[in-house]
This record gives structure tokens, sequence and C-alpha cells, in this order.
């Protein structure tokens, strides 16, 4: 026998000899020998594909997570077969080895089936021979592995995605249900049709983790209602599916919009009854449910007599109506003429016009509302004048909980002597493709001449929206030049406000009539419309923020609010030129808000190069360096406060670890809670996901945070600190981590 002959037969031929030579290795943690020595079992191994399964399927040491030996000897084969291929045999053989290699996986860890579909070919086996496969697994308890299975092996047309899927959303493990249905549209609905059901006010999750094994009752308590809903919510978005497909998130989605809404007008007061009402009517719709949610909140808020009109107006039944609005509803309906929707008593105080608020210094025949291409070319004419300035603002209907991002209905652009309102909602209707290549062209034109200044207040959101509404100018973005975003100069300002407010805010205050300071208290300032207050004297009128915008004819109140959002931009930058140095700017800062516009790579390199935080991408101002993009002051974490919306608990721990005082909302809060909290407080949100928008529309730029809940807690933490430049020290860490009575809603 010669020397290769001796070594086949003393190493290569019993596969078990060499899966005991590489414990032995792997205990002692000799990784790189480990290497070497299974590389050249497997060249002398009879057969590799054999032998890779007779240890796999004699060696069970291994029962924790994490890579063991099993998965190092199969990836190593894996790679070995790539650098020396050969095939499994076939026909019967092949089977044969594939029949093991199942067999190996329904004993074995979920990250030993990759490289052994790779491996034995399993995605070319009898279809029976995988379905049996995945049920196999499936029956001893192994969802997971069973979903990962069909996922490879593209076998979920024929498996009932119900089946397949629960046992999974019961675990948490939504992201495995994402990828199962990733590539299957009449999956996604059907599974999104089953989660709905599931948030059903009746529905119980316990009951349906009773019929699994290895889902303990108590795993299921977390998947929540609410928790369901911002999935279904999202998986709708994210799939681009009808929301009718989900009637009961849509529901529940419906009813925080209507509390919400009776918060605006009944507490903050800050909402027209019109407005209200429209708002009101729009989502109830002929949704009986909602019309029996939106009495019972008429009682909270209102009275018997207000909860009877509208049920009237409804035509509910009086059995489904408690006694005393059944009761005022029959006497209304004895009455000889009832006009509903004209005789609801509320408290209009707020209604009435007042001259505390910003007031147009144009006169009103110079506000055109914009709905032909003719009206349309006037305007582009008196625009696109070269040292032209501009503001620019945009109007959407609230989405109020619903999918996707809005699109826009109204574009303004204001000059010194006219501001115009571009009905892009009628355009849209028109369904003229030329002349809306020509309207896509003018706006394009406008927002990249460098020479034309273009002021706006969180640009970047209105651009987003703007390219949602016309695909055509989503590549507008790169090339837009001449922006000054107003909301950046404004966090410059609050950043020097101790070198000019309380001066000028006392002269202001003079210029203001008397009627108007002693006005009763409102709603505190915040954004634009605190901008204006600073340095015009009277904040802006937002009573029509949340309009309807896509209703026609619009409201004479809704066009003048529209004219004032854009118009004031102007006045405010007056201000600014005349005397940059009064606010801590820069003396040149008029010439230099005409160039281009910061790019995104500059402004990581002035990030890098000072070592601050990193702020949302917002279109900069062209003054660059002048009007800094750190817009947050060094703070201490002692001194940094923040409210952490729901599910962000781990974070809340953790940055309390670091001495930030944290105060967090229970998973079963109301996000809006985050927003009161924040006001009250002076808080800065920290939140996630779809609330981000409807929770920074309430506190003003710069006031929210969007968390990646991709990320650790950690990692979340430091993108946080980072971005508000936090500076953390020693004396700082587990310093609010004494014993101690908490405050409500504290972090413990």
């Amino acid at each position: 026998m010669d020397r290769e002959s001796s070594t086949r037969e003393s190493a290569g031929q019993d596969p078990l000899l060499l899966l005991k030579t590489l414990q032995t290795l792997w205990t002692k943690r000799e990784l790189q020998k480990l290497r070497e020595v299974a590389r050249q079992g497997f060249a002398t191994l009879e057969d590799p594909f054999s032998g890779l399964l007779d240890m796999l399927e004699s060696y069970k040491g291994w029962k924790g997570k994490g890579h063991s030996l099993e998965y190092y000897i199969t990836n190593e084969l894996a790679r070995w077969l790539k650098e020396h291929p050969r095939d499994p045999q076939s026909g019967f053989k092949l089977k044969k080895l594939q029949s093991r290699a199942f067999g190996v996986l329904g004993e074995s860890q979920s990250n030993l089936l990759e490289p052994l579909i790779s491996i034995y070919q399993l995605q070319k086996a009898d279809r029976n021979t995988l379905l049996g496969s995945v049920n196999h697994l499936y029956h001893k308890g192994k969802y997971k592995e069973a979903v990962i299975l069909s996922t490879k092996l593209k076998l979920q047309p024929e498996l009932d995605v119900e089946k397949m899927c629960t046992p999974l959303l019961l675990q948490d493990k939504a992201n495995l249900v994402e990828d199962y249905v990733a590539d299957y549209p009449h999956l996604q609905s059907q599974l999104l049709q089953i989660m709905d059901t599931w948030c059903h006010p009746t529905f119980n999750t316990r009951d349906i983790a009773r019929q699994y094994q290895n889902v303990p009752p108590s795993r299921a308590d977390k998947l929540n209602q609410k928790m369901l809903s911002k999935l279904v919510f999202r998986l709708l978005g994210q799939y681009n599916l009808d929301p009718a497909l989900c009637p009961n998130v849509m529901n529940q989605r419906h009813l925080g919009t209507l509390r919400y809404l009776f918060y605006k007008r009944f507490v903050e007061k800050s909402m027209t009854q019109e407005n209200w009402e429209d708002h009101i009517q729009n989502m109830v719709g002929e949704n009986v449910w909602l019309q029996e949610q939106l009495i019972q909140l008429l009682i909270s808020y209102c009275d018997a007599a207000t909860a009877a009109q509208w049920a009237l107006s409804y035509h509910l039944p009086s059995e489904s109506l408690p006694a005393k609005v059944a009761e005022k509803m029959h006497e209304l309906q004895h009455q000889e003429r009832v006009e509903v929707t004209k005789e609801r008593t509320y408290d209009s105080k707020m209604d009435k016009k007042n001259d505390h608020y910003y007031q147009l210094p144009i006169a009103r025949e110079n506000i055109h509302f914009l709905q032909t291409w003719e009206e349309v070319d006037k305007c582009r004419e008196v625009v696109l004048q070269p040292g032209q300035v501009v503001g620019i603002d945009m109007e959407w209907r609230p989405p109020f909980g619903l999918v996707g991002r809005p699109r826009v209905s109204v574009l303004q652009i204001a000059t010194k002597e006219h501001v115009y309102l571009l009905d892009l909602l009628q355009f849209s209707k028109l369904d003229q493709e030329e002349k809306e290549k020509e309207l896509c062209h003018f706006i394009w034109k406008l927002f990249s001449d460098p020479s034309i200044i273009k002021l706006g207040y969180g640009m970047s959101g209105d651009l987003c929206s703007l390219s949602t509404t016309y695909p055509a100018l989503r590549e507008m973005e790169k090339q837009v030049q001449g922006i000054l975003d107003l909301l950046q100069v404004d966090k410059q300002l609050q950043k020097n406000s101790g070198l000019w407010k309380k001066h000028h805010t006392l002269v202001e205050s003079l210029r203001q009539e008397p009627s108007s300071i002693t006005q009763s208290p409102r709603q505190a300032e915040k954004g634009l419309s605190l901008l204006v207050q600073n340095l015009l004297g009277k904040p802006l009128d937002k009573t029509e923020q949340l309009s309807n915008w896509e209703k026609r004819p619009l409201r004479e109140e809704q066009i003048l609010y529209a004219a004032s959002d854009a118009y004031c931009l102007l006045e405010v930058y007056e201000v600014l030129c005349k005397d940059p140095a009064h606010f801590g700017l820069t003396a040149n800062l008029k010439e230099s808000l005409g160039g281009k516009q910061s790019t995104k790579p500059r402004a990581k390199k002035t990030l890098s190069k000072q070592g601050t935080q990193s702020p949302s991408k917002q279109v900069l101002a062209s003054a660059g360096d002048t009007l800094s993009a750190s817009a947050f002051p060094e703070i201490s974490a002692k001194d940094f406060s923040v409210v952490c919306d729901t599910m962000l608990q781990g974070l809340a721990r953790y940055l309390r670890c670091l001495g930030v005082d944290v105060c967090v909302l229970e998973n079963t809060d109301d996000h809006r809670q985050a927003a009161e909290i924040a006001r009250k407080e002076g808080r800065i949100i920290l939140t996630s996901g779809l609330p981000y928008q409807k929770l920074q529309a309430q506190v003003g730029e710069g006031r929210c945070f969007s968390v990646n809940c991709s990320d650790k807690a950690k990692q979340q933490a430091l993108s946080i600190l980072k971005h508000f430049n936090v500076r953390v020290t020693l004396s700082d860490i587990f310093s609010r981590c004494q014993v101690r009575r908490l405050r409500p809603r504290e972090v413990n």
C-alpha cells in the first residue's frame, strides 16, 4: 500500500474519524487549523456529499444559538466544492442524498438551510418531497425553519399562507413573514386580510396561540392590536394595496383621527367649525360603525342635543343610540323644519376674525387662483424674471393616517406684488399630457434657475411631496439652485436668540395695537408662525392649516391662508436682509443667498470637519457655512430632555443610563400624548415610522426626531446624541439611575 492510499484509509475513508478530529480542534477553538484539516479531509473522503451527511447525522453536540461545528463544517464544504466542483450523483443516489439532507434539516439549526439547499440541489427535488419536508418541519413545531425552507424553495403558492405565517407572527418574526410573501401579491393580500381579522376588538391572540406548540400564550400577548395595526398599515403602503382590504384597521385609524379632530376643535380650539365639519363628514361617510363612534364623542365633548342632530343626519336607528340622544332625536323629528347642518351649536368664539394675526399687505385682487393653462402662462412671465425673489409654499389634504405620501393640491408662488395659487389638483384632472409637461417644465425651470431666489420653510418635505404629485420632477431636487430654506435660518436664529430676541420682541410689541396685546392666551406658536411673530410682530393664523385642500371651490379663508403662508416669507427675508448682523448672521447675507445651494457631499464634509451632529437632510441655503448646518448648540446630557414614543422603551433606558432626562409612553398610550408632553415640558420627541409626520407637525421642525428601528438601542442613542450635539461626560453616566421615586411615565 503506497503512502497516498494509507493516508486515505486512515484519515479519509471514515467521515466519523474526521469529525472526531474536528471536534477536538473546535473545542480548543483552533479555527485556522480546523479549516485546514477539514479541507484536507474533504479531499480524501470517498464521497464528500455522503460523508457530510454522516457527520451531521451523528453530531448532536449543539443545542444553543449561534454558529455550531456542524454549521462551520457545512459552510466549509460548500466553499470547498466551489473550488473543486463536482455533482452529487444523479437519479436514485441523488434522491437518497436529498432525503437524508431533509432529515438533517429537521434536527438542525435553521442556518444550515441555505448551504444544504446549495450542496444537495434541494430546489430540484420532487415537488411532493419538498412539500412533505416542509410539513414535517411544521408539525415538529419548527415553524421558522418550515417558512425559511419554503421561501428558499419558492413553495409559497402551494402552501396555506395563514397556516404558515400565523405562528411566526405570534413569535414576533414579522420579517420572515414579509420575506415569505414578498414576490406574491395575492399572498400579500391574503396575509393582510388575515391580520385585519385579528384587529377586530373582540379578537384574542391567546386563543389562536394555544393551537401551536412552542408558542406560549404569554408571547402572543406582545402582538397586541396596536402593534398589529401598525404592521398592517406599514405593509399596506409597502405593498401598495387598497386599504379597503383591511376594514378593521382602517376603522381604528379613522377613530383615532376623529379623536384628534375633536381635540383640535374643542380642546385646542385651533380649527374652525366649517373646517372641522368638513373633515368629520369626509372621514365618517357611510360607515355606520364610525357614525356610532362619532355620536359617543359628541356626547363627551358637546351634549345630547348636538349628538341627536348628527344622528338624525345619518338616519341612525334610535335603538342604536343612547337613551338621551334617542329622546332628543325624537323631538327633532317632530319639528316642522329641521336644518341639521345649519343648526348645530358650538362655541364659535374662535371663528370670529381678529387682528392679532399677520395680515397680507397686498390687495385681494392681487391674489390669483390659477385653474387654466392661460393663467399659468401669465404667471410664468412674471415669476421667471432674473433677479426675482419669490416665496414658495405648498398645501395638501392632511393624510390623517392614510397610506402613502400626500399629493400637492395647491402650489403657492408669491412675488412682491402678487401671489399665484396654482391649482395642481385641477390641472391633474384635465388629462392633457403636453400641457402637464409644460407645467412641470415651468416648475423645474423655476427651482433650477440660480438667478431667482426661492424662499421656503421646510423645503425638503415640500419637494418630496411635489415629486410624488409629478413623477417627472423626481430628479429635480438634485438640480435645485437659488434656494433659501428659512427653516435653516430659523434654527440659526434660535441659536443666536440671546443676541437679538429681547430687544426685537420689545420693539415689535410696541408696534402692535393694544387690542392684540390683551387677547386671551392661545396655543404657543411654533415653526414658521413663531418666526413670523418674532420678526414681524404677529403670528400666522393657522386655523386653516388642516383644511381639506382637495375640496373645490376653496373657501375664502383657505385662499387667504395659502397666500399668507407664501407671502410672509418675503417679509421675513426683507427684515433679515436689512440688518443680518443684528440677528447673528453674516453681513453679506443678501449677496450669499443668491448662489447655488449646498450639496449633500459638501454638507457631509462640513460635518466631519467640525465633528458635530448629522442633521436631517434639508435643502440648505446658499449661504453655506454662514447659515451653519450645525443647527443645535452643544448641550450637556443632564440638560437634554426627551419624550420617547411607544415601543422605544429600550432606547429610553439606554439614554437614561447616559444621564439624559427621559420620559416614555406606555405601548397602550396614544402617540399624540408625546406631543402634549413635549409642548408642556419643552422636550424633544423621539418616535419612528408613520407617527413621525403627525408629531412633527404638532411641535414644529427640529423638535421631533425619527428613530431608525432597524438599529439597536445603542446605535439609536448615538445617532440622537450626534444629531442634537449632546455632550456626555463620565459624571453623566448612571447619574439618573439612583434609587428614588420616579415620576409618572418616567423610565424605570
